[in-house]
């Protein structure tokens, strides 16, 4: 079989308006900004507001990715959202998108992979074309995490903020892969480590069920132990599948989930500070969504050149992690 070669044809992104800054916070912790941002790198966050909720951000960052590309939902032959906290379990997001951008001839569906969640969809996205069944796939990241979070463990709710990306990919005409490399792993013996349980409530005919924590809960410490061990592996392994070394990447685009894991990546792969995107001081860990919105400002506020190459990757609650080796072309996210 002849594989079809993937272009990234644009890059969405929608986040609340709210923002909630680590000042904010100290009226409901016992916590400080000082506290906060230097253990984790982040001032502040979006949180949704009121009604606002993870299939409305889909929906807008859907929206923003075809008006860049500069199409139409009927266009669109897929879609894949991933997401970790949905408004609706069904009908799912990927239904409720298809709906509200009339994408009509495409399928649709939710994948949770949690932060993870794009790197996998990048994976389904790109088999989806590279095979010839689909041309224009839809890929949306998008979670309210602030509606599922233990808002007196400082802990955790200070890390976390809302909001969804999208990436737009098609086949390539002119016979370039953009998707040059990925790699996608998961370790299910280690997802104690990070947990969000969906607890309903039995049958009245049978005995109830034992009470469980409907929040996220996090071992910070397991979890950065496993990233810093793992990560590294499926970004050389990545660059290997790409016949590339580290010197041919020119941006790091990594899971903005702590500055701290970001800063042990930036210096096992010897980058420099301007090569390696962060901008988890303002929005927080948005999970799924975090990769490609720091890839959305980060070509939109110019730190990103193009044309150039750039590692995507993105750990997350499963374990799963995961790395793509991407290009990125002159006139992305730029109407024609």
């Amino acid at each position: 079989m002849n594989f079809k070669p993937v272009q990234i044809l644009s890059i969405g992104m929608s986040i609340p308006e709210t923002v909630i800054t680590n000042d904010n916070l100290t009226k409901i912790l016992d916590t400080s900004d000082e506290w906060i941002s230097t253990r984790t790198g982040i001032k502040q966050r979006h949180i949704a507001n009121g009604d606002e909720n993870s299939t409305l951000f889909g929906i807008n960052a859907a929206k923003d990715a075809l008006d860049k590309a500069g199409i139409s939902g009927e266009e669109i032959d897929a879609i894949v959202v991933a997401t970790s906290n949905p408004y609706n379990i069904y009908p799912s997001t990927g239904c409720a998108i298809q709906e509200a951008i009339g994408a009509k001839n495409a399928i649709a569906f939710d994948i949770t992979v949690a932060c993870t969640g794009m790197i996998y969809a990048l994976e389904i996205g790109r088999s989806f074309i590279s095979t010839g069944k689909y041309k224009n796939v839809l890929l949306v990241a998008t979670d309210t995490n602030s509606k599922f979070l233990d808002w007196t463990d400082r802990g955790s709710c200070v890390l976390f903020g809302d909001g969804a990306s999208s990436i737009l990919i098609t086949e390539a005409k002119d016979g370039n892969d953009d998707i040059i490399a990925l790699n996608v792993n998961a370790d299910g013996t280690m997802g104690k480590h990070i947990t969000m349980n969906l607890i309903g409530d039995n049958c009245p005919l049978v005995e109830p069920a034992k009470e469980g924590c409907k929040k996220i809960t996090m071992n910070g410490k397991e979890v950065y132990k496993f990233v810093m061990h793992t990560m590294p592996e499926s970004i050389m392994q990545c660059l290997a599948d790409a016949n590339m070394e580290p010197k041919d990447i020119d941006y790091l685009v990594p899971h903005q989930a702590n500055l701290r894991i970001i800063e042990g990546l930036q210096n096992r792969l010897e980058f420099s500070d301007d090569k390696v995107i962060v901008n988890i001081d303002k929005y927080g860990n948005t999970s799924a969504a975090s990769v490609p919105i720091a890839l959305y400002e980060g070509i939109e506020t110019g730190k990103i050149k193009t044309p150039s190459y750039a590692i995507l990757c993105a750990f997350g609650a499963g374990m799963a992690w995961g790395s793509a080796v991407v290009r990125l072309r002159e006139n992305l996210n730029k109407k024609s």
